[in-house]
């Protein structure tokens, strides 16, 4: 179908574009940025007016719930929930029931998805065989059914070991291995270690629990570079200004590593934890004002690739429990846009600039595992794909468990107001969510 999205902001922060025009739509793939050839005829027009036109968002922290929880049909609430939020791509870890470590597995998942027809998904294999840090996966298999890289989700490895030859095989064949720094012996609490856990007497977790994991982590990446190229490692949500130092050293030093943070952690701090508010409850849990802007300076200065949801849908009667017995978790994909736009807000920061976190940077993240895809996801380039998410900057809206789409309505931002509300999003040149049409 020809679309015409016409009279908006147009936005792509990779290319640093950022002016009215129009975008002309032909066969999933942008035809025309800034005024559309004099012969296209449009089928559909969408008026853009007062609106930003920008690359769809590309999230690297989604939670589907599937494979496991077929019956409650999650995976079509997830992705509804993603294309509302203007989130055209998705990337899942491998904690599943049962977990991604199997070929079959992984092309269930991509077959149920593309038959929703919105975001694409991209899933992350097991790293090592149902997450027991034992013994590596195929990893080769995994990659031709359609896995981007390797994770060990929130499970840490306990054996350095395994890890290091991990880290060797995947360098091997260029897979980049995605890594939650925690230690898993200092990590088994429940708020971050400081003041608030001491006052409520819940137990918490120290910041070396994230820079005793990165230590190890860039150890073993120093000893593979010194025999050759080494793994490239992805830093799933780092959590501390502790943490965010080392990896600055890292970067600075060369090491193939790149990073992310989630929302929660880059707007609140433990003290929105309020009265045993498990709704506040998350992994990794919030920490000090100090981490918060810490998080915050490195996101805007590129030290922290990518600003990622988090998403991870939990229902009533896992959330509805004494605050260290309630599974940690909160919804974020319709939150990303809005946190996104209130960061730069706050920071004082250009609107693209924080646009580009959600876009062609977590692009970069993924890297060559895209394929085709690579060139053109994340970015509004005349022949690539079509992902498009139309909102408009001026408008707020209250987030509420009735403005959720998602299956999980527990966030700790709720009763707050966000900046940013997504008209339309389209995903490969057709509209996957439209807020006149209601869908």
């Amino acid at each position: 179908m020809n679309i015409l999205i016409q009279g908006g902001r147009l936005i792509d922060p990779a290319s640093g574009l950022d002016a009215p025009g129009d975008l002309a739509l032909a066969s999933g793939r942008i035809l025309a940025i800034g005024q559309a050839p004099p012969d296209f005829s449009a089928e559909r027009t969408i008026d853009a007016s007062g609106c930003v036109v920008m690359p769809g968002l590309v999230d690297l922290a989604v939670r589907l719930r599937e494979p496991g929880q077929e019956h409650a049909r999650m995976l079509e609430g997830e992705m509804a929930a993603a294309v509302a939020g203007g989130v055209t791509s998705v990337v899942c870890p491998p904690d599943t029931d049962p977990v991604l470590d199997e070929p079959g597995l992984v092309e269930m998942l991509r077959f149920r998805a593309e038959r929703q027809h919105q975001s694409r998904v991209f899933p992350l294999g097991a790293l090592t065989r149902n997450l027991r840090g034992e013994v590596l996966t195929e990893m080769v298999q995994l990659t031709q059914a359609g896995c981007v890289g390797f994770s060990q989700a929130d499970t840490p490895l306990l054996n350095a070991l395994v890890l290091h030859r991990a880290l060797q095989y995947a360098a091997t064949f260029g897979y980049t291995t995605w890594l939650r720094p925690l230690d898993a012996h200092l990590g088994t609490g429940v708020v971050a270690s400081g003041p608030l856990a001491t006052r409520m007497g819940l137990s918490g977790v120290p910041a070396a629990a994230e820079t005793i994991a990165l230590h190890t982590i860039f150890e073993l990446m120093r000893a593979q570079r010194s025999a050759g190229p080494g793994a490239r490692v992805h830093l799933c949500r780092l959590s501390s200004a502790a943490g965010v130092a080392l990896v600055r050293q890292a970067k600075a030093e060369g090491l193939p590593v790149s990073c992310d943070v989630s929302i929660n952690s880059l707007c609140l701090t433990d003290m929105d934890i309020g009265f045993f508010d498990s709704r506040a409850r998350l992994n990794p849990p919030l920490r000090q004002a100090r981490d918060r802007d810490a998080l915050r300076e490195a996101l805007a200065d590129g030290t922290i690739d990518a600003l990622v949801s988090d998403h991870n849908p939990v229902d009533d009667d896992a959330k509805t429990l004494p605050f260290a017995e309630a599974e940690a978790g909160a919804t974020g994909l319709e939150l990303l846009l809005g946190v996104a736009c209130r960061w730069a807000q706050e920071q004082g920061l250009p609107l693209a600039q924080a646009l580009g976190s959600v876009t062609h940077r977590p692009v970069q993240v993924l890297g060559g595992a895209l394929g085709s895809l690579q060139a053109s996801l994340g970015r509004l380039v005349e022949g690539g794909v079509a992902d498009v998410c139309v909102f408009d900057p001026q408008s707020r809206w209250r987030v509420s468990a009735e403005a959720l789409r998602s299956h999980g309505h527990h966030t700790p931002f709720l009763g707050q107001e966000l900046p940013g509300r997504v008209r339309a999003t389209l995903v490969g040149g057709v509209v996957a969510y439209s807020a006149a049409e209601g869908s």
